[in-house]
């Protein structure tokens, strides 16, 4: 398994590329509702809606503030709720209860169920989170004697054929079991190949115990996540000895780790070292963990443990030319993601299309700032402005982007949750603002979204970090206004003021990265003409 195939240089991206025009898509305009007709029309797609996403219409029909919309939305909502409470659908019924809630429905208390008791329903059935899934073993008082709750997995592609000869074909990753009846998880990568919809060659899951490395036991996937890199599979197993899930704000720089794996098919390999830092942007959620714990091809998706045999991370990729540093998934996000991940299927991830980072405030963290909004998106519908900073996600404080990103991975796509926003926040004008707003599907690529959706000056602040204004001489012909500090552009050496023409924008085949060629006239560099390549990836951990 290449598992340093997440540090390709962004610029190996472009070896071949699809080249675009700078084109100016339609940008979408907020309704005006004192328009009966326009207020008509959005009704009339509301209710189209209703039948959908009734979730979303209710969110629709409150921004419109239609009445009997919103009640007939209200009832459609209510109805999935109570069915799934009969179906024992318990992470459905958590999720339109919260909507409900953040709507403000005014008979919430005649539910069924409240919140808490939810929770409690839904956490109760998923492995490695209920007290059910627990191993009754008692860990022995060796690190080596937790080698026998891990697994090796093994994904099986039939033959390759390479100079005339046939090889097998086969994916060796690690995994851990989390639940006495046979769940396990491993890394979304190893087994990329079993969930993917366009890969109709033969292939087949396996895993082997490590205390039986001649059997191959066959094994399913049962939900999975691209973006985070994790997944849950099942074999009908009773699990020799099952980890719990600890927590990795106990682990510090400097502290022990232990990891468990199948290093090169090396079944019941262990290696230790240290955390080497626990923020480290690998992702486009979240923060990693650096560890310089042995980890080689084979290693992912084992455990990383402390000495009591708790999981604090999972391990997901090592740099196999440089020695000692590796990258672990810390166990919090895989707890955050447990319940969505055993509901079954990929497992898709919200936001709210805008994009900002963490504001400082005399040296303190305060909340995320928007730095842009996506024309139809969401937060533009809700009426979040750039220059609002958030705060709070459905009562929970945030101070930081990550936190932010923590708030919205606990509820999937298709949910309302309620923001508060302070606008006008340096000034003695400050203004709170609590504002429902409905979690639309995060796109694989956001900036992609945000190209395809806007203006391309801008679209430049969130690709680039470039606030862009037109001038008299021509259409992609700008000054620039602003530059956001630690973006690509201000990494460039742009600075205000400083002339910038967009000659032209090409993707990479998979539109996974940008580059743009542009001339310049940089103040920094004397005022002197430039022609630049200015490369960028189309995700990042500011979009939220």
């Amino acid at each position: 398994m290449e598992e340093n195939k997440f540090f390709l240089p962004l610029l190996a991206a472009f070896v071949i590329c699809s080249c675009s025009t700078v084109k100016e898509p339609v940008v979408f305009e907020s309704p005006d509702y004192s328009i009966e007709d326009v207020r008509k029309d959005e009704i009339r797609k509301t209710e189209e809606l209703l039948e959908k996403n009734n979730v979303q219409a209710l969110w629709r029909a409150s921004i419109i503030g239609d009445q009997p919309t919103i009640d007939r939305c209200f009832e459609s909502v209510v109805s999935s709720f109570n069915s799934a409470v009969e179906d024992k659908s318990w992470f459905v019924a958590r999720n339109l209860f919260k909507s409900l809630k953040s709507m403000d429905y005014p008979s919430l208390s005649s539910l069924g169920k409240n919140e808490a008791e939810l929770e409690k329903l839904c956490m109760e059935s998923v492995p490695g989170l209920s007290s059910a899934s627990s191993s009754k073993n008692s860990p022995g008082k060796k690190v080596s004697s937790y080698i026998s709750g891990t697994v090796t997995i093994w994904v099986d592609k039939g033959i390759a054929i390479h100079n005339g000869y046939g090889y097998a074909d086969r994916v060796i990753g690690s995994g851990f079991f989390i639940s006495a009846d046979g769940y396990i998880i491993t890394n979304n990568h190893v087994i990329a190949d079993v969930v993917d919809p366009k890969n109709e060659n033969y292939t087949r899951l396996f895993i082997k115990l490590a205390e039986d490395d001649d059997t191959r036991i066959p094994a399913k996937v049962v939900g999975w996540d691209p973006v985070m890199d994790l997944a849950l599979l099942k074999t009908e197993v009773s699990a020799p000895f099952v980890f719990s899930l600890g927590s990795s704000s106990d682990l510090d720089v400097g502290d022990k780790i232990y990891a468990i794996g199948s290093p090169v098919g090396l079944e019941r390999t262990l290696t230790s070292g240290i955390v080497s830092a626990v923020d480290r942007k690998m992702f486009s959620l979240g923060s990693v963990m650096q560890i310089d714990a042995a980890v080689n091809s084979g290693n992912s998706g084992g455990p990383c443990i402390d000495s009591n045999g708790n999981v604090q991370a999972v391990v997901f990729a090592g740099m196999l030319q440089y020695t000692g540093l590796n990258f672990a998934i810390p166990v919090e996000y895989l707890k955050i993601e447990l319940p969505a991940l055993y509901s079954g299927g990929k497992l898709v991830h919200s936001w709210i299309g805008s994009f900002g980072k963490t504001k400082k405030n005399m040296g303190k963290d305060s909340g995320v700032e928007v730095q842009y909004v996506l024309p139809g998106g969401s937060a533009s519908r809700s009426g979040i402005k750039v220059g609002d900073v958030v705060t709070e996600v459905d009562g929970i404080s945030v101070s930081t982007i990550d936190q932010l990103q923590n708030a919205l991975m606990k509820t999937p796509a298709k949910s309302i949750i309620k923001m508060k926003v302070v606008r006008n926040f340096d000034s003695d004008e400050k203004e709170e603002r609590t504002i429902p707003i409905s979690l639309s599907s995060r796109p694989d690529n956001p900036g992609l979204a945000v190209y395809e959706g806007d203006i391309i000056k801008n679209a430049f602040t969130p690709i680039y970090g470039l606030k862009l204004e037109g001038t008299a001489q021509g259409k992609r012909q700008y000054v620039i206004s602003g530059v956001l500090k630690g973006s690509i552009g201000d990494e460039s050496g742009f600075s205000e003021n400083d002339y910038l023409e967009i000659k032209n924008v090409k993707f990479n085949d998979e539109k996974t990265a940008i580059i743009a060629e542009v001339y310049s006239k940089n103040r920094k560099k004397g005022y002197l003409d430039i022609n630049m390549a200015l490369p960028a990836a189309l995700d990042s951990p500011y979009y939220f």
